[in-house]
């Protein structure tokens, strides 16, 4: 276990603790057991250190460790509890838990045996559809942490700690609201910014690098957090990366999953179960329409990349249509349920948004109660037409 310690010790050293995420303030950091589970690269494991190093003093009583640590090869998560626990540790932060194949009932086991020590763990965004695994679901507190939002990247960047603005304040005080943030600030530049290179919290650590870095994350996800949690093979690992790519050059896409499966060589049953994947590891976003068969619910009626950054790692010059779709879906889906609308293109709650450029018309909505035009490259909307920009101040 010492080998653990002097990790978590010189990962606390380096570690600042002057801007937290926006879950930091909303998980009850006093609950037993806490999963915080999120794609790779938004800031996990920082969240972790970071709760450590502002909240005990006694470094003693908290222990961080990742579990793709070669330390446990020859141990298990129940014996680091354990000699923790009778070290006097009262914390223990457990990281990437998916790696550590038996990790539900260990878990379990560490929770039922010590009813004094309080476990927060991470794992990859697919673990969202095993929380009852192992009667996990009632001693577990899940929290999701999505990418970072427009807001948090100003934040980040030092421009500005904007408030978060509800979905409904957005829609009715728009103009009041972009005047209040852009009154001494550029806001174009730093959305285009944003766009590319700005929902992975590993962009703070220089931008030269960071598309080698985001294609690293995308391996992982497929090449190691896939199969730790899917019985899957390395030729259908080949397939995820190859449906991923072509998805790319075609989103905002319809699918037709014959096509699909005869591109990616695949038969129809594996290719939805693909896209379910991929969207379940947060590099898709899957949206329907609301009125949906129980037989139709097998496959998506529109297929997304999950955020705009992936949409500049398949190509310098994204589809700016597909961009500002992907961009709207993303940042609404985490405070609300999107799905697709009947006239105009997206439905959220009882309104209606049309998503284009500055130029955009109503003609498509303009017969459908509270309908919204959401545009992008203006600053400052009037009456129904929204600036894009501002649905990234939700979250």
């Amino acid at each position: 276990m010492d080998s653990l310690v002097k990790i978590h010790l010189r990962l606390l050293q380096e570690t600042e603790v002057k801007t937290f995420r926006y879950l930091y303030s909303n998980i009850d950091w006093n609950e037993r057991c806490i999963a915080i589970i999120g794609a790779k690269g938004v800031g996990k494991t920082t969240m972790l250190l970071q709760h450590i190093k502002a909240t005990f003093e006694d470094k003693n009583k908290a222990l961080y460790a990742s579990l793709d640590n070669s330390w446990f090869a020859n141990h298990t998560i129940f014996e680091l509890a354990d000699e923790f626990y009778m070290n006097g540790g009262t914390h223990l932060f457990l990281d990437e838990i998916h790696h550590y194949p038996s990790w539900t009932t260990e878990i379990k086991n560490i929770y039922d045996s010590f009813l004094k020590l309080k476990i927060v763990f991470t794992g990859s965004s697919l673990l969202q559809v095993y929380k009852s695994t192992a009667d996990l679901s009632r001693r577990v507190v899940y929290e999701k942490l999505e990418g970072l939002s427009f807001r948090e990247f100003l934040k980040f960047e030092k421009i500005g700690d904007f408030p978060i603005f509800s979905l409904k304040e957005i829609v009715e005080n728009h103009q009041d609201i972009a005047f209040q943030i852009t009154e001494n600030i550029k806001i174009m530049p730093l959305f285009k910014k944003y766009l590319k290179n700005g929902y992975y919290l590993f962009y703070k650590e220089g931008l030269r690098k960071y598309d080698i870095k985001l294609q690293e994350a995308v391996n992982n996800v497929i090449d190691i957090d896939v199969p730790a949690i899917e019985n899957i093979e390395f030729e259908s690992r080949h397939k995820l990366k190859r449906l991923l790519a072509i998805l790319a050059t075609l989103v905002p896409y319809t699918p037709k999953i014959t096509d699909l499966s005869t591109a990616i060589n695949s038969n129809r049953n594996n290719t939805v179960k693909y896209l379910s994947l991929l969207a379940n590891a947060k590099l898709l976003n899957l949206v329907s329409y609301k009125n949906k068969t129980i037989g139709d619910l097998t496959k998506p009626d529109k297929v997304l990349l999950n955020n705009t950054n992936l949409s500049y790692l398949y190509g310098d010059n994204a589809n700016i249509g597909s961009a500002r779709e992907t961009f709207f879906v993303n940042q609404l889906s985490v405070v609300a349920d999107v799905i697709l609308a009947p006239q105009g293109d997206f439905m959220i709650d009882n309104y209606t948004f049309e998503v284009g450029g500055k130029r955009k018309s109503f003609d498509q909505v303009k017969n459908v109660p509270n309908s919204f035009v959401v545009a992008d490259d203006i600053e400052i909307g009037h009456k129904n037409k929204i600036p894009i920009w501002l649905f990234g101040m939700l979250y």
